[in-house]
């Protein structure tokens, strides 16, 4: 009588496995721990599921890679086709700073994969578009693109792997100011101590580099026209 009483056990419903499942739970490793240390395992303890059951919904580690790495240009403003261009590709840039740094294990696999990625194909069309309708030929459309993306790829790397923050400047330069005589370094002696005093932060400004590309940018397109 006592078993017939009893309350069945629940059954706890696991959440189906899918291709948009797996690669978001990557995406989540690759921003918590680094692409480096991802794997398939890891991925699989995580998911807690067998690693082969993963094959099932991608290919293999590189196939995850491509589409985490579509993921993160998902996140990134598209530029406005016909819209005002300078705008548009301010705009553009710094959301792709912003989300790049969102994601710091992302922009080394940007610039050495193959990214043919939906959302990726999509951004890279409307750049081109936007500068395009702007007036720039395809030519000068593709040099553009890749300066803006220079500069956001490079500045996005040297501010995540900066080896001091922002507000122990005055103090680096403090310490290092020994290293840079005034005889035989005038202008870094100069510039350092202008730290030291706060007369200057040092601080890197995405910016300002991003607004001398868009001004050249401008200059070249209206002598083109």
């Amino acid at each position: 009588m006592k078993d017939s009483m009893a309350k069945p056990k629940k059954t706890q419903l696991r959440v189906p496995l899918n291709r948009d499942r797996v690669l978001m739970q990557a995406l989540q490793l690759a921003d918590e721990s680094g692409i480096e240390s991802f794997s398939m395992r890891k991925l699989a303890e995580a998911l807690s599921v067998k690693a082969m059951s993963l094959y099932n919904h991608v290919k293999n580690k590189d196939d995850i890679i491509d589409g985490i790495v579509d993921i993160v240009a998902s996140e990134i403003e598209v530029p406005d086709i016909g819209a005002d261009w300078k705008a548009s590709m301010r705009r553009r840039a710094k959301s792709a700073h912003d989300v790049l740094l969102k994601h710091p294990w992302a922009t080394m696999e940007i610039v050495r994969r193959v990214n043919i990625g939906p959302a990726m194909l999509r951004y890279v069309d409307a750049t081109i578009g936007c500068l395009r309708e702007a007036g720039f030929s395809f030519e000068m459309a593709d040099h553009a693109w890749n300066a803006i993306d220079s500069h956001i790829y490079g500045f996005t790397l040297q501010e995540l792997n900066f080896p001091f923050e922002e507000e122990a400047y005055s103090e680096v330069a403090e310490n290092y100011i020994s290293l840079i005589p005034a005889d035989r370094y005038p202008y870094l002696n100069g510039m350092t101590r202008q730290v030291m005093s706060g007369e200057c932060d040092g601080i890197h400004d995405f910016e300002f580099g991003l607004e001398l590309l868009l001004d050249g940018l401008e200059t070249t397109l209206s002598e083109s026209l």
